[in-house]
C-alpha cells in the first residue's frame, strides 16, 4: 500500500498532468499494485483493490477519463468474479488495462483527425487561439501542421502552474508558430490577432453537456461569444462522467494556495479553483472520436460508443 501511496501522490501533487495521462497511469499503478498483491481469497483481493480505486479516484475528483478507466477494469473484474484465481488476478487487470489504454490512444487519433478539419486549407494564415494544455489540442495542431496547413497559435500561460508553456514548448518545436499572452491578455488577444477559431481541451463532461475545464476557460468562452469567434472543445468521450445523469455534481478542485503565493503577510485569503465550468451555450461544438456535435448529445454518443461503461 506504501507504494500505491507515493504513485497516487505522483498524480495529486500534478507531477503527472494532462486527463489521459493521468488516466493511463492511474491504471497503471492499479495494476501495479494487483502484482504485488498476496491474497488468500478472491475476497480480499477484491477488497483490497477497491480501496486502491478509492485512493487513486481521490487524487483528481475532475477526471471523469481516470474514473472510466478503473471502473472498466473493475467491473470486468467482477464479471469474471466467480472463475478468476487469486494469483492470476493481475494479469486480468494487465489485459484490460491495455485495452482501455488502446481506447484513449484509438480515441485520441480520431480526435486529431476529425479536429484538423475544422482549419482550413488557405493561403491567408489562419488564427487559433487556445488555453491551458491539451495533447489532444496538441494532437489537432500538429496533425494540421503535417497536412501543410498555414496557421499560427495564440495561446496562455496558464496561471498558477504555467501549464501553457507545455503547448507553446510543443507546438514551437513543430515548427509552428506562436504567441504566448498572459491569461488577463485573452481579450485582448482574440481582438487584436483577429482571432477564426478558439480550441481547448476538456477534463469532464456532464449529462447536461457543460464542460470542465482549466480555470479560465469560461472566460475565454465568453470572450468568444462576445466577439463571434467559433468556440470548440476537444474531448474523448471517456472524459464523460455517466454519474452525472443521476444528479451528481462534479466537484471544482481547489488546490495548494501555495501556488499562487507562497509566505504570503497573515491575514490574506487566498483561494485557488483549478476548473471552472462552460455552459453548453457557449461551445460550438464537441470535437470527440464519434464526431462533432453539440455538447448536450454526450449520453448518447457514450452510451453507443461505450456501452460497457454505462
Amino acid at each position: 500500500m506504501k507504494e500505491l501511496l507515493e504513485d497516487a501522490q505522483k498524480i495529486k501533487s500534478l507531477e503527472i498532468q494532462g486527463a489521459s495521462n493521468v488516466a493511463i497511469s492511474a491504471i497503471e499503478f492499479l495494476s501495479n499494485y494487483a502484482k504485488r498483491l498476496k491474497c488468500k481469497n478472491i475476497e480480499t483481493c477484491f477488497k483490497k483493490l477497491n480501496d486502491a480505486q478509492v485512493i487513486l479516484i481521490d487524487t483528481r475528483p475532475t477526471e471523469p477519463a481516470m474514473k472510466n478507466g478503473l471502473k472498466y477494469i473493475m467491473n470486468k473484474l467482477e464479471q469474471e468474479k466467480e472463475s478468476i484465481i487469486p494469483e492470476y488476478i493481475s494479469d486480468i487487470i494487465e489485459k484490460y488495462k491495455n485495452l482501455y489504454c488502446e481506447m484513449l490512444q484509438d480515441s485520441k487519433r480520431r480526435i486529431a483527425e476529425i479536429g484538423s478539419r475544422r482549419i482550413p486549407a488557405s493561403s491567408r494564415k489562419f488564427n487559433v487561439m487556445t488555453h491551458c494544455h491539451s495533447s489532444l489540442v496538441t494532437g489537432i495542431l500538429l496533425e494540421a501542421k503535417k497536412q501543410g496547413k498555414n496557421f499560427k497559435v495564440i495561446n496562455t500561460e496558464t496561471q498558477p502552474r504555467l501549464q501553457g508553456r507545455k503547448t507553446a514548448i510543443k507546438l514551437m518545436k513543430a515548427n509552428i508558430e506562436i504567441i504566448h499572452v498572459v491569461d488577463s491578455a485573452m481579450r485582448w488577444a482574440v481582438r487584436h490577432y483577429q482571432v477564426d477559431l478558439i480550441l481547448i481541451g476538456a477534463d469532464s463532461i456532464t449529462s447536461e453537456g457543460t464542460i470542465i475545464n482549466k480555470i479560465g476557460s469560461r472566460l475565454l468562452a465568453l470572450v468568444a461569444h462576445e466577439e463571434h469567434v467559433p468556440f470548440y472543445v476537444a474531448s474523448p468521450l471517456l472524459k464523460y462522467n455517466p454519474e452525472t445523469n443521476l444528479g451528481l455534481l462534479e466537484t471544482i478542485e481547489m488546490r495548494d494556495p501555495q501556488e499562487i503565493w507562497e509566505n504570503p503577510p497573515e491575514g490574506i485569503k487566498i483561494l485557488n479553483p483549478a476548473f471552472e465550468t462552460v455552459s453548453r451555450r457557449y461551445i460550438d461544438g464537441l470535437i470527440t472520436e464519434a464526431g462533432i456535435f453539440a455538447s448536450s448529445h454526450v449520453p448518447n454518443y457514450f452510451a453507443k460508443t461505450y456501452p460497457e461503461l454505462v
